[in-house]
């Protein structure tokens, strides 16, 4: 069955805004993405109808409290956990993992060891290295390949020991776009003895994450990045997450998730999660799919998956077609299915912040910077303050989005060389 494009763009509102007459193009989903109107409407209802705290016996706390119970179980279903006292949703995932950083580092002692990657977003590697400083631990840092783009396992266990208490790394990167062999990596630190805390932001939105596949402890996503709103959700293994104990009120429950979810939830949120989860599943749903949630929503991906890979390529080959440009990535079509639809580049000469404002300037929507990826731009020698200009499909974009970009770039290089040989002349 063809990928539902139209039918698909036509839940998204923000699709057909536009902006004195001017289309919007909406390429800079690596940050967030844009919400379907079921999103919308369900955290507009829940503020109107059920707007309430938890706890109590009229019929506003009751409905509040069933509709984070649902939150809970369809991430559950979302994420391939064993039950929905395995999720646990807080503000984001930075917050989230230093929440869980402290939580864990009451066991850590001195002389354990912590593995981070240079691959990771900072938000899965600050929290550990303050961690390790407050608690004199040593920290080993796993670099990433720059002919594969990935993390090795063969440089994994170089750095493992027995001493090796946790390993933070990502499944895919919010700037090379390359998706990691997580399985591979978390099965080599279970064997050291090692817990494994996977930030799988990146990968949530283009893949289907099945966390008892992975075999990994925790793993972290953003429902902003898959089409919800602005919530965090850290999914940790019953057996792990049980004999740990949190910050918390004195006061507060010690049931599962909720003595790690500290203060009043954000129930209207969780509303919109509940929605979010319910677009993938109405997308499998379109495809003609009618099994439980969670094989409509393996069904939304497989899909999802072969519309935006031809995007990704088209993105790919177009960019590389241009003299000076350079991906940070991968760029092998042979090898599409190792990335996700998240292109970086640079162009010699033309700072990043200079090709993106004119880019908005033409409505197109892309991000410049080092977007968090503080440790890749350092491995690979690009100035912080400069970055990468970095464009992200998603799978509401269509070929002719590509298309558009691509000459925009185009143009856009070819003018900014010209204004700069003209001020070189002058001189």
């Amino acid at each position: 069955m063809a990928f539902p494009i139209d039918e698909l763009r036509g839940r998204f509102p923000a699709l057909n805004l536009a902006d004195k007459g001017r289309r919007r193009i909406y390429l800079d989903n690596p940050a967030g993405t844009q919400v379907p109107k079921s999103v919308a409407d369900a955290v507009a209802r829940c503020l109107i109808e059920t707007n309430a705290n938890l706890g109590g016996f009229f019929p506003t706390t009751v409905a509040a409290g069933a509709g984070v119970e649902e939150a809970h179980q369809a991430m559950a279903d979302f994420l391939g956990a064993a039950g929905p006292e395995e999720v646990i949703i807080g503000p984001n995932m930075t917050t989230l993992t230093y929440q869980m950083s402290r939580t864990l580092g009451r066991g850590f002692e001195l002389g354990d060891e912590i593995i981070v990657t240079r691959m990771d977003h900072e938000g899965n590697v600050s929290p550990w290295l303050q961690l390790a400083e407050d608690r004199r631990l040593t920290v080993r840092v796993l670099p990433f390949d720059t002919e594969t783009w990935q993390l090795e396992a063969a440089a994994l266990e170089r750095l493992l020991s027995p001493r090796t208490r946790l390993v933070a790394l990502n499944y895919a990167s919010n700037l090379t776009g390359s998706i990691n062999p997580v399985k591979r990596l978390v099965k080599l630190a279970r064997e050291a003895g090692a817990l494994t805390y996977v930030d799988a932001v990146q990968f949530a939105p283009h893949g289907l994450v099945d966390v008892q596949d992975l075999g990994c402890d925790f793993l972290a996503c953003s429902s902003y990045k898959f089409f919800g709103p602005h919530l965090g959700i850290l999914w940790g293994r019953r057996a792990v997450i049980d004999e740990l104990i949190p910050y918390k009120l004195r006061c507060s429950g010690n049931g599962l998730p909720e003595r790690f979810e500290t203060g009043t939830p954000q129930i209207e949120l969780m509303a919109g999660l509940v929605a979010a989860v319910g677009h993938f599943e109405a997308l499998g749903e379109s495809l003609g799919v009618k099994g439980s949630r969670r094989d409509r929503i393996g069904a939304a991906y497989s899909a999802s998956i072969a519309w935006e890979a031809p995007l990704a390529l088209k993105l790919i080959e177009g960019l590389s077609a241009i003299d000076g440009l350079t991906i940070h990535g991968i760029t092998d079509p042979e090898r599409i299915a190792e990335r996700v639809p998240t292109v970086s580049f640079t162009v010699q000469g033309i700072a990043p912040e200079t090709l993106v404002r004119e880019l908005a300037a033409e409505n197109i929507f892309v991000w410049s910077g080092h977007n968090y990826a503080w440790e890749i731009v350092h491995q690979l020698g690009i100035e912080p303050d400069q970055g990468v200009v970095r464009i992200g499909a998603a799978h509401y974009n269509t070929p002719a989005e590509i298309d558009e970009i691509l000459e925009a770039v185009n143009s856009l290089v070819a003018m900014l060389r010209q204004n700069l040989a003209s001020k070189k002349g002058a001189k």
